[in-house]
């Protein structure tokens, strides 16, 4: 039996949910600046596949890495982690 690689898996709000069985996450980081110190937000966008249509903007998911299934989607949605308010 074959073992599998690591995935990387990330927290993030889901942002945007008008395509067909994508959604679009941002994940925002603190980063300290290298010169300054002081902490930065950062933000990073990514496109996922979410089957079943069933995430809402303002949605807390948890995505993990897969193969990709199309030119910018190489994500797919793990789990729900809270509703929206």
């Amino acid at each position: 039996m074959e073992k599998r690689n690591l995935r990387k898996e990330r927290v993030g709000v889901v942002t945007s949910n008008k395509m067909e069985k994508s959604i679009v996450i941002a994940e925002v980081k603190r980063v300290k600046h290298p010169m300054y110190g002081k902490f930065v937000l950062k933000t990073k966008k990514y496109v996922a596949h979410d089957e079943k249509n069933d995430c809402n903007i303002g949605d807390t998911v948890k995505i993990m890495e897969t193969r990709p299934m199309s030119k910018t989607k190489c994500w797919r949605l793990v789990e729900i982690l809270e509703r929206a308010k």
